[in-house]
C-alpha cells in the first residue's frame, strides 16, 4: 500500500492528542482533513465519543451499522454500554450487549445487574463465581455482590473465604473492603491489619496469646503468609508456638502454604509438609497454584505415584492442559502402563508445541512438519492488503502507534481461515512486521507455513557475528524469537533493549569486554551492535554452564546465579524436570519455548536431526 502522507499523519496524531485532552473543536477540525482517509473511522469515533452522553440514539446506531465489524464500532458500543449500565437503562443495554465482542469485567457485571433486575434465575449462580477472587473488582460488580449477600447467595463462610484469598495474595485493602459485608463485631480490625502488614514478626509476638476471635486468627494467618515470603524457617518457628490456637482445618491450610513456599524455593522439606497438610482430619483444599507445585516437587523428588495422584486431583480443565497430559503419560509409563500412556501421547504429539515435541520423542518420532509449507498466492496477498482492517493496522504501524496497530491487527484476524491468516502473515512479513507475521502464522489449525512461524531475518548479519563464536545458529534464533519477535527497536518495561533484549548494565559490561570505544546505550537497538553484544553474552553463559542450552537459556533470562541455584543439591536432574520446576513463571515458560524454537529452526536451516529436544534439555548436574 502507499505510504502515509506526512501531512495526513500529522493531522491524525494531532487529532488523537486533541481527543485525549477532550478538545472537541480541534478533533472536528482535523477530522475534516481525514474524511476519505483509511483512518476516517477513528476520526468519527473520536467525535462521537466526546458527545456520547448526550447524542441521540439514532446517530450512534447509524455509525454502528455503517462501521459494523470494525474495531472502533465495537469500542464505541462498549463505551455506550458503560453509560447505559451506569444509568441503568436496562432495555437498551439488553438489546446492545449481545452484539458486543470485547466484554470486560465491568461490562460483564453491568450485564449481571441487568439480568438480576429482569429476574433471570441463572444469574445468581453465574455471579457467585466472580466472588471468589483475591483482587479488587470493577465498581459495577459491587451492586451484584450486595444483592447476593443480602439474599444469602453469598454466605458468611464465602465472605471469609474471599478474605483469606485476598490476604494470602497480600491484598490487605481488598480483604478490609470485603470484611465490611460481615457484622461489625466480626469485621477485620484495620489497625491490626496495618500492623501485621508492616512488621508481621512483631505483630505475631505482640498478639501471640490473643487469637481467640476469627478475625484475629485471619490476621495472624496473614502475618504468617507475609513472613513466609521472607523466610520459611522464621515463619515455621513462629507457627510452632501458636499453632494450638487454630483449628485442624486452619493448621492444614498453614502447612499447605508452608509447603508451597518451600516448593518455590525447592526446599527438600516441601513434600513432607504437603503430605502433613493432607493428613489432617480436616483437610483444607489446595488452590490450583499449590496443587501444581505439589505435583512439580513430586516430579523433582521422583515420586511418580504422587505426581499421578496430584494430576488426578486437578480440575478437568487443568488436566487437559498439555503440561499435565504429558507428565501424566510419563507417570503412567513408570508404572508400566504403556498403552494408557501412549493413548495420551499420541494425540499430544500432533500439537506443534514444546509438549507436543516431547510427546513425539517419547513415542520415538522425530520432528514432523509438512513437507511443503502452504504458500499464499499473489492474488491472496493482494486481496489481503486491501482488507480495511489490514490497511488501518499498517497505517497505524507507520505512525509508530504499535499498541493501537496491534489491536487493529488482532481484531481483523479474529475470524480468518488458515489461508487468510497465512496471507496476512505474508503481508506482515513483507512490511517488516516480523512479530505480526509470527503471531499470525502460529494461529493456523490445519494449514501451516513454518517458515513464517519461525522467521529468520538478519541472517547475513547473524552469520558475520557467529563466525567468531562456536554457537548453534538455531539456538540463537530460538532465543531471539522469544525475546523480541525480531522487533529491532523494542524496549521492555524493565529496560531491556533490542533484538536480544539486553539490559543496560549487561550491554555495558559486554561492550567493555569487547573493547568497544565510545559505547552508549542508544547503540543497543542497532541490529549489528545488538547481535554482537547479545551473542557474546550468550556464549559467556553457555561457557559458564558447560555448553548446556537449557541452563544457558535460564541464565540469560533470570541470571546465572539463579540458574545455578535451581539445580538439585545432590542428584542429577532430567533437564525436562529442571525446566518444569523453575519457580519463576516467566523463566519456566521461556526456556521451554526457546529450546522448542531451536528444534524448528534447525529443521528450517536443514539440520533436522542434529539434536532432539530431549538432548537439548540434557541432564542437569547437582550443585555439589
Amino acid at each position: 500500500m502507499k505510504s502515509l502522507a506526512a501531512g495526513q499523519g500529522e493531522d491524525f496524531l494531532a487529532m488523537r492528542e486533541a481527543f485525549r485532552v477532550g478538545d472537541a473543536a480541534r478533533v472536528a477540525f482535523y477530522a475534516k482533513h481525514l474524511q476519505n482517509h483509511v483512518l476516517a473511522p477513528y476520526a468519527e469515533y473520536y467525535q462521537l465519543r466526546l458527545y456520547l452522553e448526550t447524542i441521540d440514539i439514532g446517530t450512534i446506531r447509524e455509525f454502528l451499522a455503517r462501521r459494523q465489524e470494525s474495531l472502533v464500532a465495537d469500542k464505541l458500543r462498549g463505551d455506550w454500554l458503560r453509560i447505559l449500565g451506569r444509568k441503568q437503562q436496562w432495555a437498551l443495554f439488553a438489546e446492545e450487549y449481545p452484539k458486543l465482542s470485547n466484554k470486560d469485567e465491568g461490562l460483564i457485571c453491568y450485564s449481571l445487574q441487568q439480568r438480576l433486575a429482569a429476574g433471570d434465575r441463572e444469574t445468581p449462580n453465574e455471579a457467585r463465581l466472580l466472588w471468589f477472587t483475591e483482587r479488587d473488582m470493577a465498581d459495577s460488580c459491587t451492586p451484584v455482590f450486595n444483592i447476593l449477600v443480602t439474599t444469602g447467595r453469598i454466605s458468611t463462610e464465602d465472605i471469609w473465604s474471599r478474605i483469606r484469598l485476598a490476604l494470602e495474595a497480600g491484598n490487605a485493602s481488598v480483604a478490609l473492603h470485603v470484611s465490611r459485608y460481615l457484622p461489625a463485631n466480626q469485621a477485620l480490625n484495620a489497625q491490626k491489619l496495618k500492623e501485621a502488614a508492616k512488621d508481621p514478626q512483631r505483630y505475631l509476638e505482640k498478639y501471640q496469646n490473643d487469637f481467640r476471635s476469627r478475625h484475629d486468627r485471619e490476621i495472624a494467618m496473614f502475618a504468617l503468609s507475609q513472613l513466609l515470603r521472607s523466610g520459611i524457617n522464621q515463619a515455621y518457628a513462629r507457627w510452632y508456638k501458636i499453632r494450638k490456637q487454630f483449628s485442624e482445618y486452619d493448621q492444614s491450610y498453614f502447612m499447605s502454604s508452608l509447603a508451597y513456599r518451600a516448593a518455590l524455593k525447592q526446599d527438600s522439606r516441601a513434600l513432607g509438609w504437603f503430605l502433613e497438610a493432607a493428613n489432617s482430619k480436616q483437610v483444607y483444599p489446595l488452590t490450583e497454584a499449590k496443587l501444581t507445585w505439589k505435583a512439580r516437587i513430586a516430579l523433582r523428588e521422583g515420586k511418580w505415584d504422587l505426581v499421578l495422584q496430584c494430576i488426578d486431583s486437578m480440575s478437568a480443565a487443568m488436566q487437559q492442559a498439555d503440561v499435565w497430559r504429558y507428565w501424566k503419560a510419563r507417570a503412567l509409563k513408570t508404572k508400566g502402563e504403556l498403552a494408557a500412556a501412549n493413548e495420551i501421547l499420541a494425540p499430544l504429539s500432533h500439537e506443534h508445541s514444546y509438549y507436543g515435541q516431547m510427546a513425539k520423542e517419547e513415542l520415538g518420532v522425530m520432528l514432523s512438519v509438512p513437507a511443503a509449507n502452504y504458500q499464499s498466492s499473489l492474488d491472496e496477498i493482494r486481496t489481503m492488503q486491501q482488507v480495511p482492517g489490514i490497511q488501518r493496522a499498517l497505517t497505524l504501524y507507520q505512525l509508530n502507534l504499535r499498541v493501537e496497530a496491534n489491536r487493529e491487527w488482532v481484531w481483523t484476524m479474529r475470524k480468518f481461515s488458515d489461508a487468510q491468516l497465512l496471507a496476512a502473515a505474508e503481508v506482515a512479513y513483507r512490511h517488516g512486521l516480523y512479530d505480526r507475521a509470527i503471531n499470525t502464522a502460529i494461529q493456523t489449525v490445519s494449514q501451516h507455513n513454518f517458515n513464517l512461524r519461525y522467521l529468520a531475518p538478519y541472517r547475513d548479519q547473524m552469520r558475520e557475528v557467529l563466525r567468531y563464536h562456536e554457537l548453534d545458529e538455531a539456538f540463537v534464533y530460538g532465543l531471539i524469537r522469544q525475546e523480541s519477535r525480531f522487533i529491532a527497536d523494542i524496549k521492555s518495561s524493565a529496560g531491556a533493549m533490542g533484538l536480544m533484549q539486553l539490559m543496560p548494565a549487561t550491554a555495558k559490561w559486554v561492550a567493555e569486554k569487547l573493547g568497544m570505544q565510545n559505547f552508549h546505550n542508544h547503540l543497543v537497538t542497532d541490529i549489528n551492535t545488538n547481535l554482537r553484544l547479545g551473542v557474546y553474552y550468550l556464549k559467556h553463559v553457555l561457557t559458564l554452564f558447560d555448553n548446556q542450552p537449557l541452563l544457558a537459556a535460564a541464565a540469560y533470562n533470570a541470571g546465572p546465579g539463579r540458574a545455578k541455584q535451581w539445580r538439585d543439591d545432590i542428584r542429577p536432574l532430567e533437564g525436562a524436570i529442571y525446566a518444569e520446576t523453575i519457580p519463576f513463571n516467566e523463566t519456566r515458560d521461556y526456556v521451554k519455548v526457546v529450546l522448542n524454537n531451536s528444534i524448528y529452526y534447525a529443521n528450517n536451516f536443514g539440520h533436522p536431526h542434529k539434536l532432539t529436544l530431549t538432548q537439548r534439555l540434557g541432564t542437569v548436574s547437582p550443585k555439589q
